[in-house]
């Protein structure tokens, strides 16, 4: 049976089954054969293609062995899991953030703390002047989502505290262009902190404050897909995003 999956994905990525077996370096008949006649193809030719394609292996393949060494990989990607956020080490962001020297973002609603610290500053400016892409996304202060999220951890004043770490990462705007500020209105189920190939996966609980709620401290393997399902979740927010505006840091 054809394998309409890997069509699909092919499609989705917009890329040709030709770009597909140069980028893993097999013959486009072969690639053609596994879309056609649902071939299922080498174990190290599904994990890259999937990586590819920025889709899970099992979702392209129902091989029981790739299903097996799936979820292996990704459970051997959780270094640690931190019941709360105030219980994770107060180096550990510094420490993670210094260890990049590629990619750099912060997908939060506020993130207050971090905008107050100001070795956390200085160190984006040093991995922007240093060539890092870095890229901080912050709630929208006015769209419903920020509202709700404040009502869900039982205040009302999640717009504040993004106008607030705004107004901390103000200096940064215009002596640092490099660094890619952006506002969403995404409904947030996890605040997410990457550095290169490593993670902090802050889930967001009904009821409570992010800073009560579990940290996973990942590291991204190749064929893993933990890591690589929030790394999507990254990119789609930050092409989502918008720029940040005078009125979103005064509200006037």
């Amino acid at each position: 049976m054809p394998n309409e999956r890997l069509r699909s994905a092919l499609l989705a990525q917009g890329l040709t089954v030709q770009q597909l077996a140069e980028a893993i370096e097999v013959n486009p008949k072969t690639v053609e054969r596994w879309i056609t006649q649902g071939k299922v193809p080498y174990r190290r030719h599904q994990y890259a293609t999937a990586s590819m394609l920025k889709v899970d292996v099992t979702t392209l393949w129902e091989d029981a062995r790739a299903v097996d060494t799936s979820a292996d990989l990704s459970r051997a990607e959780i270094l640690t899991v931190y019941p709360h956020r105030h219980m994770v080490p107060a180096d550990l962001w510094r420490e993670m953030y210094g260890r990049a020297s590629h990619q750099i973002d912060a997908v939060v609603y506020a993130g207050l703390w971090l905008s107050e610290d100001p070795q956390f500053l200085a160190l984006l400016r040093m991995k922007s002047e240093a060539g890092a892409q870095v890229r901080l996304m912050l709630g929208d202060p006015d769209c419903a989502a920020v509202q709700q999220r404040g009502i869900d951890e039982g205040h009302r004043i999640m717009d504040g505290k993004i106008r607030n770490a705004l107004v901390n990462y103000r200096p940064l705007f215009s002596t640092h262009p490099d660094i890619g500020f952006r506002l969403h209105d995404a409904t947030l189920y996890n605040s997410l902190f990457r550095a290169d190939h490593e993670m902090l996966v802050n889930t967001h609980v009904y009821g409570i404050g992010a800073y009560m709620a579990p940290v996973l401290h990942l590291r991204q393997l190749p064929g893993g897909g933990l890591f690589d399902t929030y790394a999507n979740s990254i990119e789609q927010t930050w092409t989502g995003g918008r720029q940040v505006t005078e009125h979103d840091i005064t509200g006037a």
